[in-house]
């Protein structure tokens, strides 16, 4: 028998953590701690090592901080956002902060617990009208184009990745670049492997030397 979903649940709102709470434990779920804003959810996820964090974004200490800094300092822990915000900027800061998955308040209590289940599965968990905003913004969003030698065609990196590549140049550390984008190391690496593959480069100095040489 495998053992009971471990969560963090953070909220301001008294009565919304209880309700959660509730729901969650009749779901079979142990809640290991039960906080009202980010610097407690950061305590929090260090010392009892949750599963699943789930966090309001607009509480004291701001939810997207207090992702970005359980992703970076607490790996283990996935992120999951439950807010009643279906903002856009939301929706994308929490995603670029690190978070793995997306609920909104008046989803039924009892999705919730699957919901969970899917995001430690490796599923990205969002509101189905949330998803095409997303998709949207991934098709749309604006691509730099840099020239390479022998190449007829200048490679296309994303916004994201250019703007990785641009703060690589500024001489910022992996480390640095995860905490000025709001997300997490791994994830600035993975912008980075994908960086040299396209520039078809074989270090972080070859590609910013390309970077700064190529601004197109």
């Amino acid at each position: 028998m495998s053992a009971p979903l471990r969560v963090l649940l953070a909220d301001d709102h008294a009565p919304t953590r209880a309700a959660v709470g509730e729901a969650l434990c009749e779901q079979g779920i142990v809640v290991v701690a039960s906080v009202a804003c980010g610097p407690a959810a950061l305590e929090a996820a260090r010392e009892h090592q949750p599963d699943v964090a789930l966090l309001d974004i607009h509480m004291p200490g701001n939810g997207i901080v207090a992702t970005a800094d359980i992703t970076r300092q607490v790996p283990g822990v996935t992120v999951v956002i439950l807010t009643a915000s279906g903002d856009d900027e939301d929706l994308f800061a929490a995603l670029r902060a690190g978070a793995a998955g997306y609920l909104l308040k008046d989803m039924d209590p009892d999705r919730l617990a699957p919901a969970l289940q899917a995001v430690l599965a490796g599923e990205a968990v969002l509101p189905r009208w949330l998803v095409s905003k997303v998709v949207d913004a991934f098709r749309t969003q604006p691509r730099r184009r840099f020239a390479l030698p022998n190449r007829p065609k200048p490679v296309e990196l994303t916004e994201r990745e250019a703007e990785v590549l641009e703060l690589m140049a500024r001489g910022l550390s992996t480390e640095e670049i995860a905490a000025r984008m709001f997300v997490a190391s791994v994830t600035v690496r993975t912008h980075i492997r994908a960086i040299l593959r396209k520039l078809r480069v074989t270090d972080r100095q070859a590609a910013i030397r390309m970077a700064l040489g190529d601004r197109g």
